[in-house]
């Protein structure tokens, strides 16, 4: 039996319930601080007007955020970018400010890194086959490290760092790791927002088929995330509080939970038992069914901004497409 399978169980008996959240933004952000739209018929509503939006503007959101998860791990794990052929299309193509490659010192995370990046690449080109002419171009998209970036403000937000100073998601694995965790469950619910308002049943395949790889991906990090966590503990509080910031951005609801151990009495647990549950590498609700966000809601978060926005945090310029604009949380 290894020394990690040791410290996991004797963390049973002491483990800690989660936190009150959403006040980490308020401060630092104030209030600068897929969704969920898919059928031909159905109207997603922004603060300026309504439209309609049919599945190849789903598609094209869900490959906005595929453009900036490929750049981070692709950058993270090999020091490039993306191949520029995989960048055009309608809209303006933007660049990519900063990226660069991660000195890993624990190969698991450099594998990890490595293998992650490779599919995210794979979801970009699949993607952008599946939407032929109509899909978009990349947008700017920030992945930098200055006081300023989107990495910098979330983890200020967070409590990582102290206000006005950056954040390097690529100085060491565990930087890198947390990096990883501001955005990375948000994919999960994206898609999971997205699946059932799709008309087409290749496309409702194809999202449900991404959908899941997402899910391999966060579990990746968050398992990582609680198991280096078990030696440094600050790095599980890390994320707890990147989770508890996200949260605050996307509206009342509690649609967000951190690695660390719940309150809630999961089903056929008794209370006592509950109090020894070791994780939570799993976001659910009292279904054991994960969490969905609707396309505004998921904007508010990569845009760091819970008002209605078109642009920000990761996208200083917006996203590409027709479903670009959050309303403000509520």
């Amino acid at each position: 039996m290894t020394e990690s399978v040791h410290l996991i169980e004797a963390l049973d008996a002491r483990v800690e319930r989660r936190s009150e959240r959403r006040e980490f933004f308020k401060t630092a952000l104030g209030a600068a601080a897929m969704t969920a739209a898919g059928a031909t018929a159905l109207s997603f509503s922004t603060s300026a007007s309504a439209q309609t939006i049919t599945d190849a503007d789903v598609l094209n959101f869900a490959l906005n955020l595929e453009y900036l998860e490929a750049q981070f791990y692709s950058y993270a794990a090999y020091g490039t970018g993306l191949d520029n052929s995989l960048l055009s299309g309608t809209s303006t193509q933007g660049a990519v400010r900063g990226g660069r490659q991660v000195n890993f010192t624990d190969p698991i995370v450099r594998q990890y890194a490595r293998e992650i990046a490779q599919d995210e690449i794979a979801h970009v080109k699949f993607l952008r086959t599946a939407l032929g002419t109509a899909a978009v171009a990349q947008p700017v998209i920030d992945v930098s490290v200055s006081p300023t970036s989107a990495f910098s403000l979330a983890a200020q937000a967070a409590g990582l760092v102290p206000a006005g100073t950056a954040f390097d998601p690529y100085a060491s694995d565990e930087a890198f790791l947390l990096g990883a965790f501001i955005f990375e469950d948000v994919g999960v619910t994206a898609y999971k927002g997205a699946a059932p308002l799709l008309t087409s049943k290749a496309y409702l395949e194809a999202a449900a088929g991404l959908l899941a790889v997402e899910a391999y991906h966060a579990a990746i990090v968050r398992t990582t995330l609680y198991g280096k966590g078990i030696a440094t503990p600050s790095l599980r509080q890390s994320a707890d509080a990147i989770s508890n910031a996200r949260d605050s951005l996307d509206g009342t609801t509690d649609l967000d939970q951190g690695i660390s151990p719940i309150s809630q009495t999961p089903i056929n647990l008794s209370t006592t038992q509950a109090a020894v549950t070791a994780s939570n590498i799993v976001p659910l609700d009292a279904n054991g069914v994960a969490f969905s966000r609707s396309a505004s809601q998921v904007l508010n978060i990569v845009y760091l901004n819970k008002g209605a926005a078109s642009a920000g945090g990761f996208y200083p310029n917006g996203m590409n497409g027709n479903i670009k604009t959050s309303i403000a949380a509520s």
